[in-house]
């Protein structure tokens, strides 16, 4: 069974070959869906497509950013290689402009125009270079394993605090059902007063349509005084919540059904006849935000 996860994390790997030393670090954070990006140096964009691939292999929500930190080693094989030829042809020609007026162009300004320097030889070999990307991205996956621990390090920590909630929720809603039973009594001592409010203008004629307003009085009163579908659901809603916290990904069906829950909640706070029901509707609200802020974090 997957483990809870939450969305923020870190994760860091290195590795070295081929005459290069390379560090990666992947951190995450909240997101309501899944964006991972890769950011590296310079001639190591095939790497994305499959550093991406990795990561929605990994995670289902949350905002991933990887980067990858790469540097030849000194004295290694790859060194710096100059194309003299095409060098010496933009040298003759700086050298004209600069006769006719125009200012002297600098070394770094020289060795950054196109083909002066070239790449290594063992970057023209495609088996070389494959063996360094595959190499790369081997820490690169190892940098992402990294950061799913650190997210489910953090869905260890929300987990006993989503419960908490929960069982709170649960108790509240077992004190709403225990003031319920006694709202049926409220509403009908309100309907014995209105009645009695409603006889005197019967008079000596009576008063037609007294009848039909009295039934259609009770029918609304009594369906205000049932919350039992409310109290039913929201219980279902509890069932659904732990089931849920026990699974993951579980964030997108949890943030839904917070909605859920607060719907319940209002519904109940509507149709309440006392005031301690009330104030059970209202207690129960505040936690399902508490809880509702709590469910952001989880992926």
């Amino acid at each position: 069974m997957s483990r809870l996860s939450g969305m923020t994390g870190f994760g860091r790997a290195e590795g070295a070959g081929q005459g290069w030393t390379w560090a990666v670090e992947a951190r995450s954070v909240n997101g309501r869906n899944l964006e991972v990006r890769f950011r590296g140096p310079n001639g190591f964009d095939a790497l994305e497509r499959a550093v991406k691939a990795a990561g929605q292999a990994r995670f289902a929500r949350g905002q991933v950013s990887v980067g990858l930190h790469a540097r030849r080693i000194e004295g290694g094989q790859a060194a710096v290689v100059v194309n003299q030829d095409v060098l010496k042809r933009y040298l003759a020609l700086a050298n004209q402009l600069a006769e006719d007026g125009a200012t002297p162009p600098s070394a770094d300004g020289l060795l950054a125009l196109r083909g002066v320097i070239e790449a290594p030889e063992e970057e023209n070999d495609p088996e070389a270079r494959a063996a360094l990307e595959a190499a790369m991205l081997t820490t690169l996956e190892a940098a992402l394993d990294a950061l799913k621990t650190s997210r489910e390090a953090e869905g260890a920590q929300l987990l006993p605090v989503l419960e908490e909630f929960i069982g709170r929720i649960e108790a509240l809603v077992a004190e709403a059902e225990s003031e319920a039973e006694g709202q049926v009594e409220t509403i009908r001592e309100r309907f014995t007063r209105r009645i009695t409010e409603l006889a005197p203008n019967l008079g000596t004629t009576g008063a037609p349509g007294l009848d039909e307003r009295i039934v259609l009085e009770a029918a609304a009163l009594a369906t205000k005084a049932d919350v039992r579908e409310e109290l039913d659901r929201l219980t279902a809603h509890v069932e659904a919540a732990r089931r849920l916290v026990a699974s993951a990904p579980a964030g997108r069906k949890l943030d839904f059904l917070m909605q859920e829950f607060m719907r319940e909640a209002n519904t109940l706070c509507s149709k309440s006849a006392t005031t301690a029901l009330t104030g059970i509707g209202l207690e129960l609200k505040a936690v399902i935000e508490q809880l509702r802020e709590q469910v952001q974090n989880v992926e």
